[in-house]
């Protein structure tokens, strides 16, 4: 833990023109690439794994959405804290500003309790990043509380010395957020730039009779890969092969019930129209057209390519 400090304190170091900007992904790029917080996420993420949620946890995930649900619910806790700091500010609004730190404190946790069902499925960098992420938030939620419990006793001002320390912790604990999502890619779709990168057309993806009925096969459409799967005698499915969770190659997956399941992180997608049927992945797979030409070769096309 020591070198880990040590290296992020390096990085804080102003380096020649290096700005704060610049420092402070500097220190994050730091966190996401500590191996000793291993130690930490492995254990935490066994629990989160282990909770006993049920289909509850593909909801939590936000698949019925089509995008993560945590961004979603943080904007409650985080609306009514940044509207308790401005009636903080307007004299003989004291009872509104601590109802509204007890509606943040309150919708504080079923907004935790996605993001660490969504933390527990990422890479390692993006789940040593999360820690960050989490411990902001929870110092955020610790002082709010105790802002609220200070306010029910009357002491209005140590109240509200205590949110704005607590607002100065939700901030940057968002910021660590913003950059999870945004230079970490933690929720997005990973095959959304799949149209951009297949050319127009038919591509040839080899014999029809190179695939095994019922085996996954991995060809390339051009630099993307695919999934090829012979369902029935002359029946093809091809789908983008990496995963849009996590980037999980498919092909190595299972192959059951007319659905492939990702190897890494469990989510399952539906052969016949790439759809996601269960696990963290919020978006479908990109499917592939295909026809078999007159020299018995199989070919695929994405309708979608621009």
């Amino acid at each position: 833990m020591g070198t880990l400090i040590a290296r992020i304190a390096a990085a804080a170091r102003s380096d020649g023109e290096d700005g704060f900007g610049v420092r402070t992904l500097k220190v994050l790029d730091a966190v996401g690439g500590a191996g000793e917080l291993d130690t930490v996420t492995e254990p935490l993420k066994r629990a989160v794994r282990g909770l006993p949620l049920g289909r509850v946890r593909s909801v939590l995930h936000g698949r019925p959405l089509g995008h993560p649900l945590h961004p979603a619910l943080v904007q409650l806790p985080v609306g009514a804290w940044l509207s308790a700091a401005v009636l903080d500010l307007v004299p003989g609004s004291e009872r509104a500003a601590r109802v509204l730190v007890a509606v943040g404190v309150v919708t504080a946790a079923p907004a935790a309790l996605t993001g660490w069902v969504d933390w527990a499925e990422q890479h390692e960098r993006q789940m040593r990043t999360g820690l960050l992420h989490a411990a902001s938030m929870v110092t955020a939620v610790g002082l709010y509380g105790a802002s609220w419990a200070a306010r029910s006793r009357g002491c209005h001002g140590l109240g509200r010395a205590l949110g704005f320390a607590g607002l100065t912790a939700a901030a940057t604990g968002a910021a660590v957020g913003g950059h999870l999502a945004y230079r970490l890619a933690a929720g997005a779709n990973k095959t959304e730039p799949v149209p951009h990168l297949v050319e127009p057309g038919w591509h040839t993806l080899g014999r029809t009779e190179e695939f095994t009925i019922g085996e996954a096969a991995r060809r390339m459409v051009g630099e993307v890969p695919v999934l090829v799967v012979q369902e029935s005698d002359g029946v093809f499915h091809v789908l983008a092969d990496r995963c849009s969770h996590a980037s999980g190659p498919l092909s190595e997956g299972k192959i059951a019930d007319g659905c492939v399941t990702c190897p890494w992180h469990g989510s399952v997608f539906r052969l016949s129209d790439g759809w996601n049927v269960d696990g963290p992945a919020i978006a479908p797979q990109p499917r592939f057209a295909t026809r078999t030409d007159g020299d018995g070769n199989l070919q695929a096309r994405l309708p979608d390519a621009v």
